[in-house]
């Protein structure tokens, strides 16, 4: 198996090396040069098998130098205790509607499921290559990836890691899960400014070659731990091959029958996993891109035209605030070609803006579609979908909701399934669906969550209730263009 650059660059590197560096030195995004097929035989084992077992199968495909037995003990390791008895269950609200639940690890994020065993897939590579340099990761989050990463890579030998965050673009939960971070290898920094700001400051840090060239002199590489790295985007693929398997062997679908998937959308990378997982053979119908007020790509979903020059709005849902959805650059490669996808992506440098051509909107509408809703529609769906389903949902798996149900009033197959990808804990957004569900939404974190509980009967998560007593580590603010200065003062920290 080997990987390339989503643009012109035609070297083919190890799944080790590609995870290893995360980036491209084009700028482009790592890509398999093939999507292995799932065959009968591993179907059959798949059904049968636990959450790991299916993790650890669904990775050697793509990650052979690491081998079966290495990657089932990483991904044991890495979906334990941590979780809280359940790795990634389905729910079923109704005979056709169905909930994927991502947020049972120990951030309550659907991040913890990649994010739980990428540490140990790096310090694969790291090994596997004979690294011996540091590993500096640098992220830049719009709230959940920010502390699942802090706590995967949480005192990681030969890594260090360095996540920036909007300071008005989380939620007060979030940003208290990072400021409060434990760990000897990690820093936390507040952005002035928006999640797009810090992901584009990011990349510049990573495009500087002379500052990664004096980096490498002290020892020291940089690598990513947002989707943009596979090493991040592959373990995605796994919750769906999982819930499908999970699905069949209940009961629920007959195997072979087809699912609708919903996924609420910011970056791109979930539900591309999602995308990723049907071209390996997981019978998906169609795949439904809920985006709120930043509707970006549902504009780009129906015009074919992707344009960040827009308002950017604040929102209940700010892990989906986003104008620049990194990994739709995969989708653009795999529909376009590498030399188009290549001319798009410096017109989005340039101009801000690039429409693809008509058969390349042709061939993504035949596996996607956009809906969004605003934040009055978001807010009334959480109270709707607890009060139909007694099933209380966050601020972003409610857009999903809106979006499965305005897509499933259109449809022709009224019949199939349709799995809501649920991202993150309700009590992560606790003022938001306090005030969905009529209840005072002011007050501490331990009141809210208390509140929520009490109203709703549902079990406040023992990680967002640990943070409440936990002592603020990280108080730095600083705006976009200090962002170096900023890795550099961590870097000094370490020696």
């Amino acid at each position: 198996m080997k990987y390339r650059s989503t643009r012109e660059n035609k070297e083919e590197i190890s799944a080790a090396e590609a995870i290893k560096k995360g980036l491209c030195d084009d700028g482009g995004l790592y890509m398999p040069t093939v999507f292995p097929e799932i065959s009968e035989q591993m179907w059959e084992k798949l059904i049968g098998a636990d959450y790991p077992e299916r993790a650890a199968t669904i990775l050697s495909l793509y990650l052979p130098e690491y081998g079966y037995d290495r990657l089932l003990s990483d991904a044991r390791a890495a979906y334990s205790d941590k979780f809280d008895g359940e790795i990634a269950p389905v729910k079923k609200l109704d005979e056709h509607l169905y909930v994927l639940e991502l947020w049972h690890g120990p951030t309550s994020a659907f991040k913890d499921m990649a994010l739980q065993i990428m540490p140990r897939l790096l310090s694969g590579a790291l090994s596997i290559t004979g690294e011996q340099k540091k590993a500096l990761i640098l992220v830049a989050t719009s709230g959940d990836t920010g502390k699942a990463a802090l706590e995967g890579f949480r005192d990681v030998p030969q890594t260090a890691i360095s996540v920036f965050y909007p300071d008005h673009g989380v939620s007060d939960t979030q940003k208290r899960q990072m400021q409060t971070q434990e760990g000897s290898n990690v820093n936390v920094t507040a952005i002035d400014g928006n999640f797009d700001d810090a992901q584009t400051g990011v990349k510049k840090l990573f495009a500087d070659t002379k500052y990664r060239s004096e980096l490498e002199e002290k020892g020291i590489f940089l690598s990513s731990a947002n989707s943009i790295n596979w090493g991040r985007l592959v373990p995605q693929v796994v919750y769906y091959v999982s819930a499908y398997c999970d699905m069949v062997a209940n009961g629920r679908i007959g195997f072979g029958d087809k699912l609708d998937i919903c996924v609420p959308t910011g970056n791109f990378g979930n539900i591309l996993a999602a995308y990723i997982a049907k071209k390996m053979g997981l019978p998906i119908g169609k795949l439904i891109c809920a985006s709120n007020d930043n509707n970006v790509l549902t504009d780009f979903l129906t015009t074919g035209t992707y344009d960040r020059n827009r308002p950017f709005h604040a929102t209940v849902s700010p892990s989906m605030d986003i104008l620049i959805s990194s990994n739709l650059e995969r989708l653009i490669c795999l529909t376009a070609g590498h030399e188009r996808c290549s001319e798009y992506m410096r017109e989005l440098t340039a101009n801000g803006r690039y429409t693809v051509d008509g058969s390349v909107l042709e061939a993504i509408n035949s596996d996607f579609v956009g809906k969004w809703c605003d934040e009055a529609d978001c807010l009334a769906e959480i109270a709707s979908v607890f009060e139909r389903y007694a099933y209380l949902s966050d601020t972003h798996t409610a857009v999903a909701f809106k979006a499965a149900e305005m897509y499933a009033e259109e449809r022709t197959e009224k019949d199939r399934p349709i799995l809501v990808v649920s991202t993150a804990s309700p009590y992560k957004f606790a003022p938001a669906v306090c005030r969905a569900l009529g209840l005072e939404s002011t007050g501490e974190d331990s009141e809210l969550f208390m509140r929520l509980s009490d109203y709703t009967e549902t079990t406040i998560p023992a990680p967002l209730w640990s943070v409440i007593s936990k002592n603020i580590r990280f108080h730095s603010l600083v705006k976009a263009d200090e962002m170096k200065s900023a890795v550099n003062s961590f870097i000094d920290s370490l020696v």
